[in-house]
């Protein structure tokens, strides 16, 4: 069974994307022109929007699963096809993605709080802040910044 999905958010900042995958256990492979999934569309979802079924499996860039085995699913970084700028995520999220989704979250939401904290770090620091990272109790990320002196 295949169920690949498109991410709405828009990834506009592939260095911040590469910044937030080592600490998911995730690799950013640039380059990578393909991800591993199911293999083949069988019409139990919906295709994302703007793609068809010859588009998956193809990809501008791959995010993989450190130390993965050759089973586990990967995430296409892929243009989007909406006519909106930046990147999509794909990925086959069918049992877990074999090891993947457990390092990405639901709906990729684990990568993407961590990319959207790259995004942020890095444009404060743009504006001069000192910045630190760490997580709460529930495992979501907080920022703080202070005026460099």
């Amino acid at each position: 069974m295949s169920h690949v999905v498109a991410i709405e958010k828009s990834i506009t900042d592939l260095d911040a994307l590469r910044r937030a995958c080592p600490g998911l256990g995730l690799e950013f492979r640039e380059g990578q022109r393909t991800y591993n999934w199911y293999g083949t569309h069988v019409g139990d979802y919906p295709l994302p929007v703007g793609f068809t079924m010859e588009d998956l499996g193809k990809c501008e860039h791959a995010i993989v699963v450190q130390d993965a085995n050759a089973n586990t699913y990967e995430v296409g970084v892929v243009r989007r096809r909406d006519g909106k700028p930046g990147y999509t995520l794909l990925f086959d999220f069918y049992a877990g993605g074999f090891g993947l989704m457990p390092c990405i979250g639901k709906d990729a939401g684990r990568l993407l709080k961590e990319y959207s904290a790259e995004v942020s770090i890095a444009e404060l620091k743009r504006m001069g802040r000192a910045v630190t990272k760490h997580y709460n109790e529930n495992g979501d990320v907080v920022l703080r910044a202070k005026v460099r002196a």
